[in-house]
């Protein structure tokens, strides 16, 4: 009999990694600057600890911050309704 690892691609060594960058990559990406307060594109992005994104569309990263306070303040009302505190 033979162990699975023996037939197993990764135990064996023989994992194969896909390394081609996609080829639609960076394309349409859009971000909002949190230190610019604009939006940006990969041409011109901030490190990514300045940045919300990517958005498909620059209306969408212009409007980052409006979702981010929307979905904080859903998570909240989960949170309250979750540990009883909104009753």
């Amino acid at each position: 009999m033979t162990s699975a690892a023996t037939h197993d691609p990764v135990a064996a060594g023989d994992a194969r990694v896909h390394s081609d960058v996609m080829s639609d990559s960076g394309r349409g990406s859009y971000y909002w600057c949190l230190r610019h307060h604009r939006v940006e594109t990969e041409a011109d992005k901030c490190p990514a600890k300045f940045v919300l994104g990517p958005y498909p569309s620059a209306a969408d990263a212009e409007n980052a911050l409006e979702r981010v306070q929307e979905r904080n303040e859903a998570w909240e009302a989960e949170d309250a309704r979750w540990t009883g505190e909104d009753r």
